[in-house]
């Protein structure tokens, strides 16, 4: 096998260790393979429950007696709960983040991957192998090899491993993808080869005989894969933030990708609506990751440097803010696991109480000074608020100390309300509370903002309700969509023997091959062409014309060496190396299917002209002896109407064989005295 790599000492029935492909590992007995493995036990049980539930509707349908009836509805009752307990399951897997997060990260909020979908295995042999013989006219059963390579390939791209080298692997499939459709998926053919693959969110299968859900559903997984690479990476280290910055990016840009590419997808995993919020959560993870590098090195306690920090987190709670809203909408609220709008939920309070205590930190423990440049400050504050409480400005809010303590102690207490809301909203979802460090993350920050309100509470002062301006979101490194190279990569066709893909394809109808006998006194025809090369300038009396040789033809073999893939200059060489015996090729011709039909009339069905309609020529006649046909009467239609619809007749034109451009016998016509042109119209 190619690109194989080493399983651990683990050999395949064909005692080759050289087994799985690069980026699989189907053995490792990791939380993330033991995941993928329930869901596709759950898959399986998904089905089967749909079908049963598919067969007692029908039944209630078909029936008519009502015993039979109620044992229906109690059976019914039975499978909706059954697959209500496994679709609650299913939301259960995809709320398990804490499988896709780093081991050893235990200080940062946990992020959310997308899982993979599921599919079917393919068996690609007897398919492949029939079409091979009955288009290619070639023996099947010697590309077992090349069809053994393909569904290993498939089988692998199953379990990727999570790094570059697993989307290598499904990229490299995707690629070879268009390569199989032109080979053996024609428009006009079906092949018996069904693709079956899971709804990632709902675990409903869909089934399709076309390459477009496969196509569409490794695109998906490539998305879902770099999310994994994302949420694994180390973010207590700077190389380990900039890889996952990068991994949600690419993930978002492969999935709008295939947003735009593959907009019927059958499967609502990939519909346009649930791509959208996919995206937006990849780019919200994003820029949360581009956030923690920037507070990772510490932030300066001044004034600049937190009021830009505030500004960050309120750019990282409105994204997720956006990403929650898109969520909550139907139909999305249905398929969505409610984990992940509360996530969403979460982060952005948390975010957004962030950016509150940092503008509240920075007018609090930071009076303006006579050193302190006032024009700067003035315009530093004024852009981040969008507006003020009436009759205040930045430069009052700067100047009067107690005016700037009013402020700061309002941010502070919008900062608490938002910690503690987004505390409120944890404790609301079951599935969060297995996440420790989540909760020590938010209790932490909302002690930090407790305290700090607490060192400036004074008995003394009036409790003021003011309620603490909006803060205008601002980021410096916005997270963008990134469409990664490694989405197209140069694969090698698995079955290119079969020739030329600009020819020998699904879509081209030719003759089995034909054997013609060459002398090695005159060949009588020049070639042209790249490869296969194609016969022109045939002499008609030359002995290859007179065997069966056709202008146009194709050279695939020349004695025994196979010649689809050889230039003129290369078959020219073989031709010449013919001794007096002569030399047997073998060619073949591509079908050209112009069916020739006549233009009937019958039962008011639509006309079918043929190419026998380009030799009429009228200009000869005279437009004054012409005869203007009577319209029949309503009466008579009927019967004139069944009278044609018991012959055929063709379009009349003048006996002009020897004009005609092939050397047959021009068909005869009715004569122009038993034509009625109301037969045509």
């Amino acid at each position: 096998m190619t690109d194989a790599l080493l399983p651990n000492g683990i050999k395949d029935g064909r005692g080759d260790s050289n087994y799985f492909r690069k980026g699989c590992n189907p053995f490792a007995q990791t939380g993330r393979s033991k995941l993928q493995n329930k869901r596709a036990s759950l898959n399986q049980q998904i089905i089967k429950e749909m079908r049963l539930r598919a067969g007692a509707e029908n039944l209630l349908k078909a029936t008519s007696n009502n015993k039979v009836k109620d044992m229906v509805l109690l059976e019914l009752s039975y499978v909706n709960s059954n697959l209500q307990l496994l679709m609650g399951e299913l939301e259960e897997l995809n709320s398990s983040v804490d499988v896709y997060q780093n081991t050893q990260e235990t200080a940062n909020i946990p992020l959310i991957a997308l899982g993979l979908k599921e599919t079917k295995e393919v068996d690609f042999s007897t398919p492949f192998k029939d079409f091979i013989l009955e288009h290619y006219s070639e023996d099947g059963n010697s590309f077992e090899d090349e069809i053994a390579d393909l569904m290993d390939l498939r089988q692998a791209c199953r379990t990727p491993s999570r790094n570059e080298a697993g989307i290598e692997l499904l990229a490299k499939y995707s690629s070879h993808l268009p390569l199989l459709e032109s080979r053996f998926f024609s428009p006009n053919h079906q092949n018996g080869i069904f693709f079956t693959w899971y709804d990632s969110f709902t675990g409903v299968p869909v089934c399709q005989q076309n390459l477009s859900l496969e196509k569409a559903s490794i695109v998906f997984n490539m998305g879902a894969l770099y999310s994994q690479i994302g949420t694994r990476s180390d973010r207590q280290k700077t190389a380990g933030l900039d890889e996952a910055i990068s991994s949600f990016q690419k993930a978002a840009g492969i999935l709008n990708h295939l947003k735009e590419t593959f907009t019927h997808t059958p499967s609502y995993d990939m519909s346009p609506a649930m791509l959208s919020m996919l995206i937006r959560m990849m780019l919200a993870q994003a820029q949360e990751c581009l956030f923690e590098k920037i507070v990772l090195p510490g932030i300066q306690n001044q004034f600049y440097s937190l009021m830009k920090t505030a500004q960050e987190a309120a750019k990282v709670s409105e994204i997720y803010d956006h990403v929650y809203q898109s969520m909550i909408q139907m139909p999305i609220k249905d398929n969505v696991p409610l984990f992940w709008s509360t996530m969403a939920q979460i982060k952005a309070n948390h975010y957004r109480s962030m950016a509150h205590y940092f503008v509240g930190s920075a007018l609090l423990d930071h009076q303006l000074g006579p050193s302190d440049d006032e024009d700067q400050q003035e315009k530093t504050l004024s852009q981040v608020y969008d507006r003020l409480p009436e009759g205040q400005s930045p430069l009052d809010i700067l100047k009067k100390r107690d005016e700037r303590k009013c402020i700061g102690k309002t941010h502070i207490r919008r900062a608490i309300r938002g910690h503690e809301e987004a505390l409120r909203i944890y404790g609301l979802c079951h599935n969060l509370s297995k996440m420790d460090a989540l909760q020590d993350i938010l209790k932490a920050s909302h002690q930090r903002s407790l305290k700090k309100y607490s060192e400036n509470d004074s008995e003394e002062e009036f409790t003021d309700y003011t309620e603490a301006p909006d803060i205008i979101s601002k980021t410096e490194h916005k997270a963008e969509m990134e469409v990664p190279a490694t989405t197209k990569v140069k694969v090698t066709d698995f079955f290119q023997r079969l020739g030329p893909l600009s020819v020998f394809s699904a879509k081209q109808r030719w003759t089995p091959p034909r054997t013609i006998r060459l002398c090695a006194e005159d060949l009588g025809f020049t070639l042209k062409g790249e490869s296969p090369v194609q016969v022109v300038s045939l002499d008609p009396h030359c002995s290859a014309a007179t065997d069966g040789l056709k202008e146009g033809d194709y050279i695939v073999a020349v004695g025994e060496t196979d010649c689809k893939w050889m230039g003129v200059s290369e078959v020219m060489r073989l031709l010449k190396d013919v001794n007096e015996e002569g030399i047997d090729i073998q060619v073949v011709s591509i079908y050209f299917l112009h069916s020739l039909h006549s233009a009937t009339f019958c039962g008011n069905l639509p006309k079918t002209y043929s190419m026998i309609c380009l030799a009429y020529n009228d200009d000869n006649k005279n437009p004054k002896s012409r005869k203007v046909t009577k319209k029949p009467s309503f009466l008579s239609w009927g019967l004139k109407n069944k009278l044609k619809s018991a012959s055929t007749l063709s379009l009349p034109t003048e006996d002009r064989s020897s004009a005609l451009p092939w050397n047959k016998p021009c068909p005869t016509f009715p004569s122009s005295s038993s034509y009625n042109e109301g037969a045509l119209y």
